[in-house]
């Protein structure tokens, strides 16, 4: 039995910066593609109203499906990696929550990823990830009303970051579906991150599959397009595949030249997307 190749989709909070965000929908749909994703598009946990809808009204223009969406994580650029264990800023963690599902509602958006957050000087561990139990369960529960799923990733590149196998994200997830009742939690295999952390992607997939619920690409090292590195990209996308995961495979490298000429890589240029 043959299968269906997986369809992908490319990062527009990584890819197409040489424009403005409401323009970069059309450019990917220009390049072929016919699904995107973004990190946190707004300054802010919340964004007002009309930011919104220009965003929202901006991918309705292109023609393009939005299948994941970051949740707020902070000053990015600054160094921070996420709320959902920031004691203190649980309130502009489920203002963020309370965006997405809107945004989520309205383009028909499923997957939504929650940064951790890295460790913060002067605040115990535990303390941390208690937060975190409580965040995850709150966006949990308001993401199903949508049949969303939260997501977690490791995350590499930054020492304080605590997740950064696939091991530490299962437990964090199974941990809050034993306190909370959660069960639409899954993990974001990003290759990339996997690969640089040193995980064992063959193991990753072998043990984790059945819980991978998006996976995202970028060669490494380097973060840039399949084949500038030595990463077997599309063998393990094949693996992933054929252990059962039916999802889109997002692009998210930094591009080495300009975005629009990055895309050699894709398997065929019509078809990227069903």
């Amino acid at each position: 039995m043959t299968r269906e190749p997986l369809p992908y989709a490319v990062n527009l909070s990584i890819l197409f910066t040489e424009l403005p965000l409401l323009e970069r929908p059309a450019a990917a749909r220009a390049a072929g593609f016919e699904a995107v994703e973004f990190w946190w598009p707004f300054a802010t946990a919340t964004p007002d109203p009309a930011e919104v809808d220009a965003f929202v009204a901006a991918i309705g223009r292109a023609g393009v499906r939005l299948i994941g969406l970051n949740l707020f994580a902070g000053n990015m650029p600054g160094g921070d990696r996420g709320l959902v264990s920031w004691p203190g800023r649980e309130q502009e963690f489920a203002d963020s929550v309370g965006w997405a599902v809107r945004i989520g509602a309205r383009l028909g958006c499923r997957a939504f990823n929650a940064l951790y957050g890295n460790r913060i000087e002067g605040v115990s561990p535990e303390e941390q990830d208690q937060v975190a139990v409580r965040n995850l369960g709150l966006a949990a529960r308001a993401i199903a009303e949508i049949d969303g799923t939260v997501l977690l990733e490791p995350v590499s590149g930054m020492a304080a970051y605590p997740l950064k196998t696939a091991d530490e994200v299962i437990t964090v997830i199974d941990r809050v579906r034993a306190a909370q009742g959660a069960a639409n939690l899954g993990l974001l295999a990003d290759l990339y991150h996997l690969t640089v952390n040193c995980d064992d992607l063959d193991r990753v997939i072998e043990r984790h599959h059945d819980r991978i619920a998006h996976v995202q690409i970028a060669d490494a090292p380097g973060r840039h397009e399949p084949g500038t590195g030595e990463l077997d990209i599309f063998g393990y996308v094949d693996k992933i595949g054929a252990a059962g995961y039916r999802g889109y495979v997002a692009a998210e490298y930094v591009p080495s030249g300009a975005s629009a000429d990055s895309f050699a890589w894709l398997p065929t240029r019509e078809g990227v997307t069903p």
